[in-house]
């Protein structure tokens, strides 16, 4: 099985495996369907510069599980908000749409995002807006968002609509459900837009691997339901962002419990998360 093939690396599933010294099984769900299960020492890794854009894959219409350790660095310091308590802070909880999986080729047609303040959602501030991609989008895309070719025809496009987001989101701490392949999708536009995105960034993916280790499946569905967060509008941008927007309110206190208390907190325990270890 190959995991990454370009014109410069090749790395094949058992390379990865090898270097890692992590261990591979089988691993059956429900439906009695198969899949693979890696388990990765935490030990810090020294990968080769050419290791990237490795991807799990999920059940179908799942999107993919991205991961990057490099998702915590290069950002915005500030010690006073680093040492706020994850309640006491400001948030753009967001989520993308995408014309596919692909981050170096696909485009964005939609972001959602919404406002936490005090511990809470702000129903009145919340950003949603189509994007024309330029590009047409695959059918099973559409299958997997809804969105086809006429609802982004005429739309702005993501020139005029980053820039936006970014003025949306500006000098709040970022939040997303798998965040390493929203903020891919981002910096592949920072060329094309001038836009570059250096807010602190938490996932609520890592974060339920603090709090639900226990638990096998930790896609946005999954956790959904340990948290007790009904998702209305799956798989649309605004309503992924509302979803997980609530998951984040939800782990909090269960982080508290664990003795995460402040942002810094937070990233220094995803950090230490099991799926941070790779880079997409």
């Amino acid at each position: 099985m190959d995991i990454f093939k370009d014109d410069h690396f090749f790395l094949t599933l058992k390379d990865f495996v090898n270097y890692h010294e992590a261990q591979i099984s089988l691993s059956f769900n429900e439906k009695s369907e198969k899949g693979l299960k890696i388990l990765i020492p935490l030990a810090e890794m020294k990968e080769p510069e050419g290791v990237r854009n490795i991807v799990i894959e999920r059940e179908a219409y799942e999107r993919p599980d991205f991961f990057d350790f490099d998702l915590f660095t290069k950002r915005k310091t500030d010690s006073k908000l680093n040492d706020m308590r994850l309640k006491d802070i400001v948030y753009t909880v967001f989520d993308t749409e995408t014309t596919g999986l692909d981050t170096r080729n696909d485009q964005i047609i939609s972001i959602g995002g919404v406002r936490i303040v005090n511990g809470r959602i702000l129903c009145g501030e919340k950003f949603n807006q189509l994007i024309d991609p330029k590009i047409n989008i695959p059918l099973e895309s559409e299958k997997f968002h809804g969105i086809n070719d006429e609802m982004v025809k005429g739309k702005p496009d993501i020139k005029e609509v980053l820039p936006l987001f970014y003025k949306f989101s500006k000098d709040t701490v970022l939040v997303a459900h798998n965040a390493a392949f929203d903020m891919k999708m981002f910096s592949m536009k920072e060329a094309q837009t001038g836009i570059k995105f250096d807010n602190p960034v938490l996932d609520t993916l890592l974060l339920a691997l603090i709090v639900y280790p226990m638990h096998e499946k930790h896609n946005m569905s999954a956790i959904a339901s340990f948290a007790g967060v009904d998702i209305v509008g799956r798989h649309t941008a605004i309503g992924d962002a509302s979803a997980t927007a609530g998951i984040f309110l939800k782990l909090i206190p269960l982080l508290a419990k664990k003795g995460i208390h402040t942002l810094n907190d937070a990233i220094n325990a995803s950090k230490k998360t099991l799926y941070s270890k790779l880079k997409y």
